[in-house]
């Protein structure tokens, strides 16, 4: 189900940031996930320096986010980039950039879970060849202490199992970050259609279906014509019943 969800969450980044024309939103989303590109500037190490000397300094913070999204270390950004907005809180550009990097991680992690849940599948798949546990012979195979059972299968298997919930735990975890910082960008650009329909899509994937359903709603009455504005009405139709 969270693997779904992901699956949801990370296209709808490329089913609503295509086509939109009247309030830039499709400018605004690809835009957004640009930040820290082709730029140069102080080392990491220089800049981790200075925050290390003065926590406090927001500035560096900012230039320090940069550098690791320069270094594609997006985990290292979201930090660097907590640090930041919390500093300033009332930035708007700071907290789209922390949301949009919530939503890289949100993809790796739903790429580390997809792959996961493939191999915990491959791992489970010994069982449905085995002869019935209701016999002697299958009972050989299936009990833990059984002449014929595999350790290393066994082994396998409850490693593949963890290592996919170990991953939809971390995606679950960064979906809902995600989600609380597009709750704050719309507080603070509340009449900012582009951003309505981002906090629609990461409450969606974080399974928010109420604060989804509100987004998506005030995003139309934003832009009622903007040309995404079809396919939002298709997606509340979709969501309004389940929320019952």
């Amino acid at each position: 189900m969270f693997v779904l969800l992901a699956v949801v969450f990370g296209a709808g980044f490329v089913l609503f940031g295509v086509g939109s024309g009247s309030n830039g939103i499709s400018d605004a989303l690809q835009n957004a996930f640009n930040f820290g590109g082709g730029t140069s500037g102080p080392s990491i190490s220089s800049l981790q320096k200075k925050v290390d000397k003065n926590p406090n300094d927001a500035a560096s913070w900012r230039a320090l986010a940069t550098a690791y999204e320069t270094k594609h270390d997006t985990q290292n950004a979201i930090s660097a980039l907590v640090r930041y907005t919390a500093l300033k809180p009332k930035d708007a550009t700071g907290l789209q950039e922390l949301a949009t990097e919530y939503t890289t991680l949100a993809d790796t992690y739903n790429t580390q879970a997809q792959n996961a849940e493939v191999q915990s599948a491959t791992a489970n798949l010994a069982p449905a060849f085995l002869p019935s546990s209701s016999t002697a012979f299958g009972k050989a195979f299936t009990s833990t202490t059984g002449a014929l059972s595999d350790p290393i299968s066994n082994a396998n298997a409850g490693t593949a199992n963890q290592a996919t919930q170990d991953a939809i735990n971390q995606l679950t975890s960064v979906e809902s970050q995600a989600e609380d910082t597009f709750k704050k960008l719309a507080k603070l650009t509340p009449a900012d259609a582009s951003v309505q329909i981002q906090l629609g899509q990461t409450a969606e994937a974080a399974n928010d279906t109420a604060t989804a359903i509100a987004a998506f709603k005030k995003f139309l009455k934003l832009a009622p014509t903007d040309p995404l504005a079809p396919q939002v009405k298709s997606v509340l139709k979709q969501l309004e019943p389940a929320k019952k």
